[in-house]
């Protein structure tokens, strides 16, 4: 696969050339890129992750960006299949239904929409639902699944298009994916093109203020684009004639934003939630170089604890599995010293099974080899799911097994104890 590098000079939001490198981040290997032998792994090519702030806008993003045929056409990720995320969308849409009253039968459009899952329920509700998404094998899954999906990338001219042969949207969706984009101008621009005049943008993505206070480095990737906050958004969406309506913290992914936009002018008063998260966001000193540079720090103190504990396991000659081959895998293992730390990953996902990790060539394996081969640590990859990964792998504990958690706090979890690292 011949991947295309290109170096941003000015930022994803505002397009000012004033942005500032605040957390140096070692290079990885594009997180869903699968190899069919160990060398092919080892020998993958590594690329920047690096953080930068926009001293105008005060947006984080990274500005080294990978073509989107790359990123998107062996992607492995279905919403359908992450452990409570179709609940969540039935809620979500549940609540915008409730609280928005978009016209019966109106159009609802998912930009980035995966599977359809956040789709079903408008579906269900009546609704006219199109998906967008470039995955293309998971769009014409979801479009066999009676979800229509576009296998596209989003862009004003499919924009125009899908207005003129659809009409106005009601309820534009972007999901888990508003991070995901390099064009962020052109989304913004898109985004109010499909708008009908009343209708409501709404978009969910991990914020910034708990990625700090979190220590979540296990969401930066080569995916993950931007790192979003209310005071870089705000004056983001004021350029392209859009504006906020409200917006909430939630815990999914252990801390995302969803915020709820509406044309400039509209109908919608603001709600005082989305004052309140600003002034928040500035006591915290968010749009700050001086806070990402600090988060640089722990991020620093936290590879020297964890990189510590895999030299004592490497003296020990001790058995080290990872569960779940996850996208935010090659992360971990990369900013926290665990490179040639993990002999073998276990996961069920049937495009990774019996292939190896990009980066370590680490084989992959059934997670029903935990227990067969009973590894002394067993490093959780997949962060988002490590409470349920610990509750639902007792037998390998009362074997004698230890869990490894990273982040905040490394911890070691056995079956009678947690201890902090």
């Amino acid at each position: 696969m011949s991947v295309q590098l290109f170096h941003r000079t000015t930022c994803r939001l505002c397009d000012s050339p004033k942005v500032e490198l605040v957390v140096k981040l070692q290079p990885i290997p594009l997180s869903e890129n699968y190899c069919n032998d160990a060398e092919t792994g080892r020998s993958a090519a590594r690329y920047p992750v690096d953080l930068y702030m926009c001293a105008d806008c005060g947006h984080v993003h990274q500005l080294d960006v990978i073509d989107s045929k790359s990123l998107w056409d062996a992607y492995t990720y279905y919403s359908g299949d992450a452990k409570g995320m179709p609940e969540h969308f039935r809620q979500v849409a549940a609540q915008i239904i409730k609280d928005y009253a978009p016209p019966a039968g109106s159009l609802v459009i998912d930009i980035g929409s995966n599977d359809g899952s956040l789709l079903r329920p408008f579906k269900e509700a009546g609704h006219a639902v199109l998906g967008i998404d470039p995955a293309r094998e998971i769009a014409r899954m979801a479009t066999e699944a009676g979800l229509e999906t576009l296998p596209e990338l989003m862009s004003l001219d499919l924009a125009r298009k899908i207005r003129q042969q659809r009409g106005p949207a009601s309820v534009v969706c972007m999901f888990n994916a508003f991070a995901h984009a390099d064009n962020m101008g052109e989304i913004a621009e898109s985004i109010r093109e499909m708008l009908a005049d009343d209708g409501i943008f709404v978009f969910e993505c991990q914020y910034l203020l708990d990625i700090i206070d979190r220590v979540l480095i296990a969401t930066i990737f080569h995916e993950h684009m931007s790192h979003h906050s209310m005071v870089s958004l705000t004056k983001f969406f004021d350029l392209h004639g859009l504006e906020f309506v409200s917006v909430e913290r939630v815990p999914i992914q252990h801390g995302s934003l969803v915020g709820v936009v509406q044309l400039k002018g509209g109908k919608r008063s603001q709600d005082a939630s989305v004052r309140r998260l600003l002034d928040l966001e500035v006591s915290r000193g968010l749009d700050k170089t001086a806070t990402l540079k600090q988060f640089a720090g722990v991020i620093g103190s936290l590879r020297e604890r964890i990189s510590g504990l895999a030299a004592k396991w490497k003296e020990e000659g001790v058995l080290v599995a990872g569960y779940g081959a996850a996208r935010s895998g090659p992360t971990l293992i990369s900013q926290l010293g665990l490179t040639g730390a993990i002999d073998f990953i276990v996961d069920d996902h049937p495009q990774k099974v019996g292939r190896y990790s990009s980066g370590d060539g680490i084989p992959i394996v059934p997670t029903s080899e935990l227990c067969q081969r009973m590894p002394k640590y067993t490093v959780i990859l997949a962060w988002v799911h490590a409470a349920k990964i610990v509750e639902s792998n007792q037998e390998y504990l009362k074997k004698g097994g230890t869990f490894v958690i990273l982040c905040p706090e490394p911890q070691l979890v056995t079956l009678d104890a947690r201890l902090n690292v």
